[in-house]
């Protein structure tokens, strides 16, 4: 599932042709994706413009001038496609992997106003969008059990002592509750508690505030890389212009097993745990 530096790609992606512009026709190709599309969508889109285009954790959000917010997920395979004026589609760089085009999948068109139209391609539809009006957004049901967000100002490590305080769940486990700090997956945790020396089965209440602090330092900082970079090339995870990610290739720790852990001078090997039925790849010789 693409992660909250692939999402923000995304945004990035879209928002030099979304935002300002006004929906002159929406089609709906499917009556749902995940779930079936809000009563009326077409219509309540039709003739909008997008005041902005925003994220929230893994949630995408063009905010319009009707005083709704469009809320769009893209599940697991879920991917935007943009179509210029022109008919161009940039697809630039060298890619790591490829995904092979197929329109049977392209479920929503959005045709706005500056001549761009924007597609969205879901080929497992685990993907949706809703519309919420904006003024109840933080208490819908997106949103209300959602925590902190990781690249705002929020996270700190006085943050991190307080929301993990007491907690014996894992350290891994604790970063993943979306309900404690939104939007961190298993690829860019695995990768901060590499950097941050932290073992990933210690118990979240144990982190002194010197960890704490390192730990937030470090996942923002992975966050921002991985951002600047483009994300990580996983699968079917493609940007807005067609391109595939590239941080993958700067991962130190994650789907590395058994390689020399990359840390400076540290001797150990990569390793490969199950936590919840999620793979953890960490090094045991510097992550205590």
């Amino acid at each position: 599932m693409p992660e909250l530096p692939e999402v923000e790609t995304v945004r990035r992606g879209l928002e030099p042709a979304m935002t300002g512009a006004r929906f002159v026709a929406v089609e709906a190709r499917r009556p749902d994706l995940r779930f079936p599309f809000p009563v009326d969508f077409v219509k309540r889109l039709t003739g909008e413009t997008i005041l902005s285009m925003g994220r929230r954790a893994k949630y995408l959000l063009g905010d319009l001038s009707s005083g709704e917010v469009l809320v769009m997920h893209l599940g697991m395979t879920g991917r935007f496609l943009i179509t210029a004026p022109d008919g161009h589609v940039d697809e630039p760089g060298e890619f790591a992997n490829e995904v092979k085009e197929d329109a049977r999948h392209d479920h929503v068109v959005f045709r706005l106003s500056n001549g761009f139209a924007i597609t969205y391609n879901d080929v497992r539809r685990f993907g949706f969008m809703d519309l919420v009006p904006r003024a109840g957004l933080e208490t819908s049901r997106h949103f209300k059990a959602m925590g902190i967000e990781p690249l705002g100002n929020e996270l700190s490590g006085d943050a991190i002592e307080r929301l993990f305080e007491g907690k014996a769940a894992p350290l891994k486990a604790a970063l993943l509750d979306q309900g404690l700090i939104a939007g961190l997956g298993n690829i860019y945790v695995c990768e901060a508690l590499n950097r941050a020396g932290l073992a990933p089965e210690r118990a979240a209440g144990t982190l002194t505030g010197k960890q704490a602090a390192r730990l937030a330092t470090v996942i923002r900082d992975v966050l921002e890389e991985a951002v600047a970079a483009g994300g990580s090339t996983l699968k079917d995870y493609r940007h807005t212009d067609g391109s595939l990610g590239y941080f993958q290739h700067r991962f130190r720790v994650y789907d590395r097993e058994g390689e020399p852990c990359t840390t400076p001078r540290c001797k150990g090997t990569i390793e490969r745990l199950v936590q919840a039925g999620r793979s953890t790849y960490w090094c045991r010789s510097c992550q205590t």
